[in-house]
């Protein structure tokens, strides 16, 4: 299985700390050694970077743990490929536009059959299953919605519906972005933390690393980190069940929709929209 990470936070804010253990999982704590992928968010569009290369030995990898890039938004991908070979094309995360934005998915998991629906107006480039869900994801968003919903939750409610129905062809753990929201799926393994004032030390459990994020912020900043598994050892993580589907708008969750096993409605919102 891959790993995935993403960030929503209310200023542009540096990722290298998390995105520093993340790239170990990359063949050195973890055997995600196909290639991994970043998205930083500026505004609609994003800056990508790409390696099919394990992210423990790449030189792009280490490019980017070493320069401060800022950011609200920020989506990550380390991959061990289970459909499509390792090539560049496969490379989590993937984006197209919609709306005059950048739209950007990176999943982790297996999907039986999901080539056999038409992806209608995008299509895939490289042989994944991952980017196939993705553009007929897309397609369907682009289908309903021609133009952007006036009520955002219209949006939210109706990606979370597409997500469920994927969900039911096997494991559909993923990170979604339109530029403005930064959209959290769970399968079968996810979890997040929000830090904010006051802040305290964070120490890493897949490197010899630690960050005191009281000299690092203000007391204004609210950065929430999103990782398939807690990737410090000294702070609290939310786990998401299984069916948990939640948008973050700068840093804060704002609509969860949660279906339990053996239940089909909803069970939370944190904000109904």
């Amino acid at each position: 299985m891959c790993e995935l990470l993403g960030m929503s936070a209310n200023v542009p804010t540096d990722i290298r700390f998390s995105f520093t253990g993340l790239m170990q999982r990359g063949g050195h704590t973890g055997p995600h050694r196909d290639g991994w992928g970043i998205a930083f968010y500026g505004e609609r569009g994003a800056r990508l970077f790409h390696d099919p290369c394990p992210s423990c030995e790449s030189e792009v990898a280490r490019l980017v743990q070493q320069h401060s890039i800022k950011s609200r938004i920020v989506i990550s991908h380390i991959r061990r490929a289970n459909r499509g070979r390792v090539c560049l094309e496969n490379t989590h995360p993937f984006t197209r536009e919609l709306w005059g934005r950048s739209w950007v998915f990176a999943h982790n998991g297996e999907l039986k059959g999901i080539k056999r629906r038409p992806c209608g107006p995008y299509e895939p480039i490289g042989s994944t299953d991952s980017e196939h869900a993705f553009c007929w994801l897309l397609g369907r968003i682009r289908e309903r919605f021609p133009q952007p919903p006036r009520v955002p939750a219209t949006l939210w409610r109706y990606v979370a519906g597409l997500a469920a129905e994927l969900n039911q062809l096997g494991i559909f753990n993923f990170l979604l972005s339109d530029s403005r929201w930064l959209y959290a799926h769970c399968s079968t393994k996810l979890a997040w933390l929000t830090r904010r004032a006051p802040f305290g030390e964070a120490r890493l459990t897949d490197a010899d690393m630690a960050v005191d994020f009281q000299g690092e912020t203000t007391p204004d900043d609210v950065v929430t980190v999103i990782a398939t598994q807690p990737l410090t050892g000294n702070e609290r993580w939310n786990l998401l069940a299984p069916g948990d589907f939640i948008v973050f708008d700068g840093g804060e969750p704002v609509w969860q929709h949660g279906v339990p096993a053996g239940c089909a409605t909803p069970s939370a919102f944190l904000h109904p929209g």
